[in-house]
This record gives C-alpha cells, structure tokens and sequence, in this order.
C-alpha cells in the first residue's frame, strides 16, 4: 500500500514519510565515467590484442577471461554512475 506523493513517499509498514533524496547527492563523482570507459575500451583492446597475437606469449583464453573481466567491471562501474 505504498503512497506517491509529490513530496515524497509513504513505506507501506510504518506509514511514515520518506524524503525525497536531494539532487546534490545524486551526482557522481568525475573520475566514476572515466573509470567506467577505461574498463571498457581496456577490456576491449586487451581482448582485439589477443586475436591479433601482439600480446607476449601465444594466444590463450587468460588474455580473453582478463578482457572480459575488465569489460565487467566497467558493467558494474556504469551502474554506479549517477
């Protein structure tokens, strides 16, 4: 039984008020996109290396699991961008 409000909202067990969160504490820090796109193109970029054979050593599927890795943790960096 939760109530919307223009002011904010009603928690359906205790019936109390909920302020709204303030604009200013929505917003990111600066360096959350940059770090979220690093992960990304570095993931990226590991992963074309790897098939180009350019990274020392023979193509391995380490190379691919590190690319991978870094692309999802520029998944889960994007999810904290505000």
């Amino acid at each position: 039984m939760a109530k919307d409000t223009a002011k904010g909202r009603v928690t359906p067990k205790a019936g109390r008020y909920t302020p709204p969160v303030p604009k200013e504490v929505k917003v990111s820090p600066w360096w959350v996109p940059a770090l979220m796109g690093g992960f990304l193109v570095l993931g990226a970029l590991v992963i074309l290396l790897n098939y180009v054979n350019v990274l020392p050593g023979s193509v391995t599927n380490w190379y691919l699991l590190a690319g991978l890795a870094l692309i999802t943790a520029g998944f889960v960096t994007a999810t904290q961008w505000r």
